[in-house]
C-alpha cells in the first residue's frame, strides 16, 4: 500500500507540474503599454548588480570583480573592490546603499570570497564606503563557510527592511542533501544582520544550539532575486528551482522553504528528486515556473513614469531572455506579460527615477522610458 501510495502521489506531482507547463509554455502576452527601449552602458559582461548614489549616478558590480560608476554617459571603473573568487557562478555579485546613506555613506556588497580555511570560496558580504574613484573603509560582516570548489548556488541578492534590517541569500552551493535543511550550516538560506554586521537579538535561531544566529529561514536552493514590498514591507524572494519548480516566496521568519524535500521541479536527466510539493511545517512558494525560467533580478514598479505598472513585480529570465511582468492580487499570480525580449537577463530595477533599468549579459544595461513621456 506504502507502494501505492507513493506512486499516487508522484503521478499528482506529475500532472500538476504537466498542467503548469502547458500555462507556462504558452505565449506570454505582451504588456499593453508602450515605451521606447533605450542602450545606455556599454562595454559590461554580466552587470549583476545595479544601485544609484544621490546624484543621480549609477553603480554597476560586473561579476568578474570590476565595480563601475555611470553618469552622463560616462563609465569609470572603481578602484580598490573586494577581492573575488570568480569561478562557476561566483564573482562580484550584488549592491545596495544603506537606507541612509546620505547620512553614513555605506554600500553593501556581496562576493563570492577565497578567504578562511579550506579550497575554493563562499559567499560573503562586505559593507564599505566611496571616496572619489575608490572604495575605502572595507569591513568583511558575514562570510559563508566551508570554502568549495563547487562553481554552483552562491546566490546572492540584498536587500533592507523597514527597521533597517539587511538580508542577504547564499544558495545551497550545489550540496541539497546538507545544506538548506540544516540550521547548524551556511548555504541555502536568507540571513538576517544589522547594518554594522551584528547579529539581531530577535532571530530565530540565536538560542538555538548549534545554529547560525544571521540565519534567518532556510531550505532555500539558490535565490538570485530579493526585494522589499513597497506597500507591507515584506521581504520577497524568488530562487531557482532544478528543471522546473522555480520559486517566488514571502520570507517568514524561521520558516522553513523545504528544498529538497519538498519541489514543483524533477532532476536535469528528468528524475525525480522527491514526489512531494508539500509537507507540514514546510512553506509553499506564492507561485512558481515549470518549466524554469532561470529567475535573476527582480523589483516591484514604483514611481510614476509607468502609472499602469504601479505595484506590478517584474522578474528578469536567464533562460529565455525576457522580462515578465506578474500581477498579484492578495499574493496570488492572476496575470502574466512579457515585458520585453532583450537577451539573457541579469537583473531589473526600477531607478530612484521611475524608469526601468534592466541587464543583459554580453550587451550591458538598457533603460526603458514612456513614449509619450
Amino acid at each position: 500500500m506504502k507502494t501505492i501510495g507513493c506512486i499516487i502521489s508522484f503521478l499528482t506531482v506529475l500532472c500538476a507540474c504537466a498542467q503548469q507547463k502547458e500555462k507556462n509554455n504558452s505565449d506570454l502576452a505582451p504588456a499593453a503599454e508602450e515605451f521606447v527601449v533605450e542602450k545606455l552602458v556599454s562595454g559590461i559582461t554580466i552587470g549583476w548588480g545595479m544601485d544609484w548614489l544621490p546624484d543621480g549616478s549609477m553603480l554597476i558590480t560586473e561579476k568578474s570583480g570590476k565595480l563601475y560608476r555611470f553618469k552622463n554617459g560616462e563609465k569609470t571603473e572603481i578602484s580598490n573592490p573586494p577581492k573575488v573568487y570568480h569561478h562557476g557562478q561566483g564573482g562580484l555579485l550584488d549592491i545596495r546603499l544603506h537606507p541612509d546613506y546620505r547620512k553614513n555613506g555605506w554600500i553593501y556588497l556581496t562576493y563570492a570570497s577565497d578567504e578562511g580555511p579550506g579550497n575554493g570560496g563562499n559567499t560573503a558580504v562586505m559593507r564599505c564606503r566611496i571616496e572619489g574613484n575608490s572604495l575605502t573603509d572595507k569591513e568583511v560582516l558575514y562570510k559563508a563557510t566551508p570554502n568549495t570548489t563547487a562553481g554552483q548556488h552562491f546566490g546572492s541578492r540584498l536587500a533592507f527592511d523597514t527597521e533597517g534590517f539587511l538580508y542577504f541569500s547564499v544558495g545551497d552551493r550545489g550540496d541539497r542533501d546538507t545544506n538548506p535543511q540544516d540550521i547548524s550550516r551556511d548555504g541555502g538560506k536568507v540571513y538576517r544582520l544589522q547594518d554594522d554586521g551584528k547579529i539581531p537579538k530577535d532571530n530565530p535561531f540565536v538560542h538555538a544550539e548549534n545554529a547560525k544566529p544571521a540565519v534567518f529561514s532556510y531550505g532555500h536552493r539558490n535565490p538570485q532575486g530579493m526585494v522589499r514590498h513597497p506597500g507591507t514591507g515584506a521581504i520577497w524572494i524568488h530562487e531557482h528551482g532544478p528543471k522546473g519548480g522555480d520559486e517566488i516566496n514571502i520570507i517568514k521568519k524561521g520558516a522553513n522553504y523545504g528544498w529538497p524535500e519538498i519541489t514543483y521541479g524533477v532532476n536535469y536527466d528528468g528524475t525525480a528528486i522527491t514526489d512531494k510539493t508539500e509537507k507540514k511545517g514546510m512553506e509553499n512558494p506564492v507561485f512558481y515556473w515549470t518549466p524554469s525560467i532561470a529567475p535573476c533580478g527582480m523589483d516591484f514598479v514604483s514611481g510614476d513614469k509607468f502609472p499602469a505598472w504601479q505595484g506590478k513585480l517584474l522578474v528578469g529570465s536567464l533562460k529565455f531572455g525576457y522580462v515578465e511582468m506578474l500581477t498579484f492580487e492578495n499574493n496570488k499570480v492572476v496575470k502574466r506579460e512579457k515585458l520585453i525580449d532583450l537577451g539573457r537577463t541579469r537583473n531589473v530595477r526600477t531607478g530612484p527615477d521611475g524608469y526601468i533599468y534592466i541587464s543583459v549579459e554580453g550587451e550591458g544595461i538598457f533603460r526603458l522610458l514612456p513614449k509619450n513621456q
